[in-house]
């Protein structure tokens, strides 16, 4: 009965500091991490499609992303995060890179999740990726991640986006549970920009739903500052009641 209890507790801890809600913006290359939302997923998958986006025309593409570079974002509650790909393997339509993420560092040494592994771009807006992160006091995650560019042209965005996510939890009396989902976003003229993303997870048989909007306020050619803000839900037979949850906030990033 006590072993009962002690798993039943340990599984609503973390229900309750487990989860992480994705920043819905598709172009940017940060997420936010807070405190009670949903399970980490897209923070990798979300920092690689940065430089696709930035980099459009298909006849600068393959020259400029033979460097590696990345972007130092910032969250509403102080914290940074770091993003690197280097490019492995480049020509004129796919780069193969290596990629590495630092989320919600506090400048102490603390950080909410780390993580790196391999991802695959193409110059229509495709791509692909495999990724691991760590995530203090939970543990670790394996994701395969894959974007479909439906439309794209001067003013007009289209991008679905789907994975599946393993998580490993360091409490022993936690087991292994697997996490899948996708959303749709769409942009107006790189400046305004819309999402709607829903997200599953086996063990706590919690649905997770969110609908996202952005404003692109400025955007220099090594900086942005954007405003974000949305609601999202979650429905669990171990949650009590579920309602929408607004957020709002100031981004800033800065590309290197």
């Amino acid at each position: 009965m006590c072993k009962s209890i002690t798993i039943i507790l340990s599984v609503l801890m973390v229900c309750a500091n487990g989860r992480y809600l994705i920043k819905e913006d598709y172009r940017s290359p940060y997420v936010f991490v807070e405190d009670g939302r949903n399970v980490r997923v897209y923070d990798l998958e979300e920092a690689l499609s940065e430089d696709q986006q930035e980099l459009s025309h298909e006849n600068n593409l393959s020259r400029a992303r033979r460097q590696a570079h990345g972007a130092l974002s910032s969250n509403p509650d102080g914290t940074s995060n770091v993003m690197a790909k280097v490019p492995l393997s480049v020509d004129d339509k796919n780069m193969l890179s290596a990629v590495g993420t630092v989320s919600g560092a506090s400048g102490n040494g603390d950080f909410k999740a780390a993580g790196g592994g391999l991802a695959w771009d193409n110059v229509k807006g495709h791509g692909a990726s495999v990724t691991g992160q760590h995530i203090p006091d939970f543990g670790d995650q394996l994701t395969a991640a894959a974007k479909l560019n439906v439309l794209h042209n001067d003013k007009h965005d289209v991008t679905a986006q789907a994975f599946a996510t393993r998580s490993f939890p360091s409490n022993p009396n936690v087991p292994n549970f697997d996490t899948y989902g996708g959303k749709v976003g769409y942009t107006y003229d790189n400046k305004l920009g819309a999402s709607l993303g829903m997200q599953y997870t086996d063990l706590f048989k919690k649905t997770d739903y969110s609908a996202m909007g952005n404003l692109n306020l400025f955007k220099g050619r090594d900086s942005s500052l954007d405003l974000n803000a949305g609601m999202s839900k979650s429905v669990s037979p171990y949650i009590p009641s579920s309602r929408w949850e607004p957020s709002a906030g100031l981004s800033f990033t800065k590309w290197f």
